[in-house]
């Protein structure tokens, strides 16, 4: 048998249950629906389509990684130091992807965050939005897409 592969295939030219077995998905995601036979219907499937390509069908957004950043930050140990931070993402219009902050040692908490800048905002103005900030201690860029 042959390894497990993987196909990327314009939906113009796949049959129209694929593109419904994405939009139910979606639906449930966001909860507009609130069970597989509410997001077949709703998407004019089957719930045996629906089951049967579940699993198997995911939309490709080639625009996913476009405009994410992940930075490194050193914050000082004190109340209110990491919601200013994510706040600050929150006024530049960057939506947050991924916040994980470890203990702090010293005085001093490492923060890793992956944001997805807005539109027209950059990677080198956020880092020094993200300087200006009164707790920062160190800001390193660690990846930009």
């Amino acid at each position: 048998m042959d390894a497990f592969r993987m196909l990327l295939v314009s939906a113009e030219v796949l049959p129209d249950v694929f593109t419904k077995v994405v939009e139910a998905k979606r639906l449930l995601a966001v909860g507009r629906v609130r069970s597989l036979s509410e997001a077949a219907k709703a998407s004019g499937i089957s719930r045996s389509a629906l089951y049967k390509y579940k699993d198997h069908v995911f939309v490709y957004n080639e625009d996913i990684d476009q405009g994410v950043v992940t930075i490194n930050v050193y914050l000082e140990d004190r109340p209110g130091i990491l919601s200013a931070l994510i706040n600050r993402f929150s006024q530049e219009g960057a939506n947050i992807l991924t916040v994980n902050q470890n203990i702090p040692a010293d005085g001093v908490a490492p923060v890793s965050i992956s944001a997805r800048l807005g539109a027209g905002s950059g990677a080198e103005a956020m880092l020094e939005q993200i300087r200006s900030l009164e707790g920062v201690v160190e800001v390193k860029l660690v990846n930009a897409r």
